[in-house]
Parts: structure tokens; C-alpha cells; sequence
């Protein structure tokens, strides 16, 4: 059995285990060396995230096919442009998981500048603290639209199965990290902010300042952002001084679970700038900070 066949056969072993692993691991640390105090308890934020991993799990497994059976099929029939330029497999699995990476910011900064896309995409930003679960805090359409994306850029490339499950592994470990409330020293994120996206990087997202939630869309790799020109290194108001969410939805009522999947309903025309609360262009908002 070679290295494919043993993803695909143990895809969704491999994908909780390291699911698991790694939301232990960055929940020890955040308790550990925490870059921010907590505005909101965990009892309070982390039963509707969770219950949206459950959710969402479950949506994709009723789905009728998965990403890494299109690329099998695809990768059995050698379309797609990866196959055409010939590349060795390793190669091919390299390119495929970068290109799959640069898919997903380019999807995320689409999310942010589509108001219909921003309505779904919103309920990630709404949460009032930054932690390992806002990584996986997505509404489930968003996920149904974001494995569409996914689909087509697996067939249009050509991506190799194996490439497909390790980015989607991958992505979901890295993502959870750069959302962890870690304080990492500077020194090491100085580093490593060129290598993977790191949580100081990230929480500059989660500002209520728009010019800031407008930047830094990398989930996994760095390099993005600053090929394109979204790249802020730090927030204006500093990692402890900053406030995380939205100027709406910033009641404990909102961090439920049916509040969470009714987001997009609600507020439908709500502006994004957090002036639209009396905070010119992200402004003093800082006694928002403590919500509920």
C-alpha cells in the first residue's frame, strides 16, 4: 500500500487525530503563556464553536463525494495542469498544496469584499475573543461554498489525492494555530511570521478596525499577504489593547449555537466599519472589549 492509498484509506482517522492533537495542544498553551486575558469565559464562547465543528462534520460526511476522491479521479484520468507540465510526484504534490493555499486566500479576501459572501463569512469575525476554536468556527454554508471552490481548483490543477488530504490536514491544524491565544516571544515570530502564519499575525484580522480586518487573510502560508499587499505586522492599538469581533453581535446571546447558524439573517445591512457604532474608522472602541 503506498502513501495515497493510506491517506484515502485512513483519511478521516488520520484528520480527527490530528484534529484532536492539536486543539489539546494549543488550549494547554493558551492556559499556559495566554497573549490576551479572556473578555468572555470558554463555557460561554466554546460550546457553539465546537457544536459548529460537529455540524459542519457532519454536513460534509452526508455530501456525496469528498475532495480527495475528485482528485483520485482526476489524478486516474491526468488532467488538469499539474499533470501537463510534467513534474515529478513530489514535485507535483509541492505545487498542488501551494496553489491550493494561494486558492484559499484569494477565496477569503473575496468573502471580505462580496457583501452576500461577508453576510456568511461574518459569524468567523463575530466572535468576541480569539482563540484555538474561532480556527474552526465557520457557518456551515460557508463550508458547503468554500468545498465548491475547493473542487474546482482540485480539477483545474490537477492536484494529486495525497497533496489534497495533507493540505486539507495541514490547513486545519495551522489554522487553529494561528487563532490560538498563544504569546509566542518576538524573536521566534519574527521568524517563524515568514514561514506560517502565526497567531500575532492573524489576530491583526480580528481587529474591529475594518482597515485591519481587511488584512492579513493567510491561513497557512505567510507569503500572500505581502506579495499582494495586505500585509499588516501589527494591530494599531497593540496585542492587549485591541478589540477582537465585530461593532455587532457583541452580546453573550450571540455566541449560542442557533444564534451563530440565524447570523446571516440578522442585521443584513449592518455596515462593516466599526464607525457605523460612533468609532470613526475603528476609533476608541475600546470599551467594547468586555462584552455581555
Amino acid at each position: 500500500m503506498d502513501v495515497t492509498e493510506t491517506l484515502l484509506a485512513h483519511e478521516a482517522a488520520i484528520r480527527l487525530t490530528a484534529f484532536v492533537a492539536v486543539l489539546v495542544l494549543m488550549a494547554v498553551l493558551e492556559a499556559a503563556l495566554p497573549c490576551r486575558q479572556r473578555s468572555v469565559t470558554r463555557w460561554v464562547r466554546w460550546p457553539g464553536n465546537l457544536g459548529i465543528v460537529v455540524l459542519n462534520t457532519a454536513l460534509l460526511r452526508l455530501l456525496p463525494v469528498t475532495a480527495a476522491v475528485v482528485a483520485l479521479v482526476v489524478e486516474g484520468q491526468g488532467a488538469g495542469l499539474l499533470p501537463a507540465l510534467g513534474l515529478p510526484p513530489w514535485a507535483m504534490i509541492v505545487a498542488a498544496m501551494v496553489l491550493l493555499d494561494l486558492a484559499v486566500y484569494l477565496q477569503h479576501v473575496l468573502f471580505h469584499a462580496v457583501p452576500g459572501l461577508w453576510r456568511l463569512h461574518r459569524m468567523h469575525h463575530a466572535d468576541l475573543d480569539f482563540d484555538v476554536t474561532t480556527g474552526s468556527r465557520f457557518h456551515p454554508l460557508e463550508i458547503l461554498l468554500s468545498m465548491a471552490v475547493k473542487l474546482a481548483v482540485i480539477v483545474a490543477i490537477g492536484a494529486p489525492a495525497a497533496a489534497v488530504v495533507l493540505f486539507e490536514i495541514t490547513l486545519n491544524a495551522t489554522s487553529m494555530f494561528n487563532h490560538a491565544n498563544v504569546r509566542l516571544p518576538m524573536a521566534l515570530d519574527r521568524v517563524l511570521r515568514w514561514i506560517v502564519v502565526t497567531p500575532d499575525m492573524h489576530r491583526v484580522h480580528h481587529s474591529i478596525r475594518r482597515p485591519e480586518t481587511d488584512s492579513n487573510y493567510g491561513f497557512n502560508l505567510p507569503w500572500w499577504d505581502r506579495v499582494f499587499g495586505t500585509y499588516r505586522a501589527q494591530p494599531a492599538d497593540g496585542h492587549d489593547g485591541m478589540t477582537i469581533g465585530l461593532p455587532i453581535f457583541r452580546s453573550v446571546r450571540d455566541s449560542r449555537l442557533d444564534q451563530l447558524l440565524l447570523q446571516p439573517l440578522r442585521n443584513p445591512s449592518a455596515p462593516r466599519d466599526s464607525d457605523a457604532a460612533g468609532f470613526p474608522d475603528g476609533g476608541d472602541a475600546r470599551h467594547l472589549r468586555r462584552a455581555g
